[in-house]
């Protein structure tokens, strides 16, 4: 089923390093999104970007999109595989709070980097992940794993949301 999401340019960047299990999820979901835009199951006018490990040479492609869309692991002192979605100022709040890794505070600074320079999307989102392990793996855990289409739909559905208002 095709299914159209938006009219404008959203950027979904997908966030973390693929060497570390759980760590690369942003990267796996989007991934899976991009699988699902060459099968033809979604349309619309979406950039899928694996932003890696981040850094602030990424701030140049945001005044290229009206809107954001990160998805990234992160602490939520949650079970394993939660999914919690933040927008605006509140990604801004969650990304302010604890971090587990360096690319949590890359993030951060990415965001703070387009508020300075006036780049910064009023559509913005974080989609969270809680992950198990960040160990050395290539793959996420199950729970992980599992909570990659749940953060696809996540996605998609901000991306609804957007282009009905």
């Amino acid at each position: 089923m095709l299914t159209a999401v938006n009219t404008i340019s959203t950027l979904v960047l997908g966030i973390g390093n693929s060497l570390l299990s759980d760590d690369g999820v942003g990267v796996h979901v989007v991934q899976a999104l991009q699988h699902m835009q060459q099968s033809g199951e979604i349309a619309g006018n979406i950039a899928l970007r694996d932003g890696g490990t981040i850094g602030l040479s990424l701030l140049s492609e945001f005044a290229d999109y009206p809107a954001l869309i990160a998805v990234d692991a992160a602490e939520l002192g949650a079970p394993p595989g939660t999914v919690r979605t933040f927008l605006g100022v509140e990604m801004d709040r969650q990304l302010g709070g604890t971090k587990r890794s360096a690319h949590e505070v890359a993030l951060s600074d990415l965001i703070g980097a387009a508020h300075l320079s006036g780049t910064a999307h009023d559509k913005r989102a974080l989609i969270a992940i809680q992950p198990a392990s960040t160990e050395w793996g290539l793959e996420p855990t199950e729970a992980v794993k599992a909570a990659i289409p749940l953060a696809c739909e996540a996605a998609l559905s901000i991306i609804r949301t957007w282009s009905d208002a």
